[in-house]
């Protein structure tokens, strides 16, 4: 079966239904019953609980709690690395971005400025830059760190579709990660310069936080709604949380044009954990 015939029952689907049914089951607190969910969705993914913080599924109140659950201390080394990989997951494309434009996968491009929501001015500050797409899967950690120290200069909320975001979707839905619902976290670096770290919502992916601001989504308003932060100083180091998914998703990283190198042994489809080197930025 053809990826696009693969993903077509995904546009009949009642997504936006499903998954704000799936916000409210995840932050339920059922005590047994919620414990009884983690540990069916532990054994059905796979999930390593010994990364865990607290590795009792007893102990979440609800199975929100339990997916953005801490990891323990020293469990993430970080990587003496200009820039190291914020989130665990897989590597769905990364490389250059050709002018405007953005590999998502065979046959398929997005552009820049569609990734963050139609701000031409904001998308040319990446022109001809680099990108990283990282897979978050159900079994992995659902936070997201910075890959490097950066000072925040504004967010967006762009609404959109909530198509899954699996490998199988990336090949078969035209545009998929600059037309689902996602949130645009632009950064300013000493050394790199502006960066962008776009977290993008997925079919039943409830919601979508950050440290500074807490949950984005929902309110679901169904137009661009922005925040900025130039009068504030919030400066966030590197390796320091930045945000979480509530029901996972992917990352997309975006890097002004310069001498910025991603290390060798990155490929698409590899594994990849928070803290690994990702990519370094010359003298």
């Amino acid at each position: 079966m053809s990826d696009r015939l693969a993903v077509l029952p995904q546009y009949l689907m009642p997504k936006k239904a499903l998954t704000a049914f799936a916000g409210w089951v995840a932050s339920r607190r059922d005590g047994a019953r919620t414990a009884d969910l983690i540990r069916w969705f532990i054994r059905r993914y796979d999930v390593d609980m010994n990364e865990a913080a607290d590795p009792d599924p007893a102990h979440y109140a609800s199975f929100n709690e339990f997916f953005t659950r801490a990891l323990r201390p020293g469990a993430r080394p970080l990587a003496r690395a200009d820039l190291i990989c914020p989130v665990d997951g897989a590597i769905s494309q990364f490389g250059r971005i050709e002018r405007d434009r953005i590999f998502q996968a065979k046959g398929h491009h997005y552009s820049t400025t569609a990734l963050v929501g139609g701000d031409a001015g904001l998308a040319g500050r990446f022109e001809n830059g680099h990108f990283a797409t990282l897979y978050l899967s159900p079994r992995d950690y659902h936070r997201i760190h910075m890959p490097c120290d950066g000072r925040l200069l504004r967010m967006i909320h762009v609404p959109g579709d909530l198509f899954s975001v699996n490998p199988t979707t990336a090949r078969g839905v035209p545009g998929l990660f600059a037309r689902n619902e996602r949130v645009v976290c632009l950064f300013e670096s000493a050394r790199l310069g502006p960066f962008v770290l776009v977290l993008v919502g997925a079919t039943v992916v409830g919601s979508m936080a950050t440290v500074w601001h807490g949950v984005v989504n929902p309110p679901r308003v169904g137009q661009v709604r922005e925040w900025h932060y130039h009068d504030q100083s919030i400066v966030l180091k590197q390796g320091e949380e930045m945000g979480r998914f509530l029901l996972g998703s992917t990352v997309v990283a975006l890097f002004p044009a310069g001498p910025l190198a991603f290390t060798p042994d990155w490929a698409a489809t590899r594994p990849v954990r928070l803290g690994e080197a990702m990519a370094g930025l010359g003298a």
